[in-house]
């Protein structure tokens, strides 16, 4: 049976997320989602991070009027506050973290460079490790 009590989000977080630039267009994140069926990118600015773009948040955006995703920025449509966690941060933690919060990804760190993302599809890996 395995266990996945006391492990850290590194142990499920996806490494090496794509990343996509805040003053790229709407339409460039949209071409990322698709190309790697993802559905959060974070957002950077100098290699920083800024935010993080859900499909969600496009969609929303793009549902305004006359917006037009060749035109808009990834910095207008972004969440500016992501939840971040150190990649040593313990799996329960950050999990309970999303549900409470209704998130559904949180981006991971080390030394302030982005280093993964945890997602709920992450999450769902985990807690199929757990029932095995």
């Amino acid at each position: 049976m395995s266990s996945i009590s006391g492990a850290t989000v590194a142990r499920y977080m996806t490494r090496t997320p794509h990343t996509v630039a805040a003053e790229q267009p709407l339409e460039r994140a949209h071409e990322m989602m698709r190309k790697y069926n993802i559905r959060h990118l974070p957002v950077l600015h100098g290699g920083k991070l800024l935010g993080v773009v859900s499909n969600r948040d496009l969609y929303f955006v793009e549902t305004m009027k006359d917006v037009d995703p060749a035109e808009l920025t990834i910095d207008e449509a972004m969440t500016a506050d992501p939840y971040v966690a150190d990649a040593e941060t313990p799996l329960a933690e950050v999990a309970k973290t999303m549900a409470d919060r209704h998130l559904g990804c949180a981006i991971i760190t080390e030394n302030d460079k982005v280093v993964g993302i945890f997602t709920t599809v992450d999450a769902l890996r985990a807690v199929a490790d757990a029932a095995r």
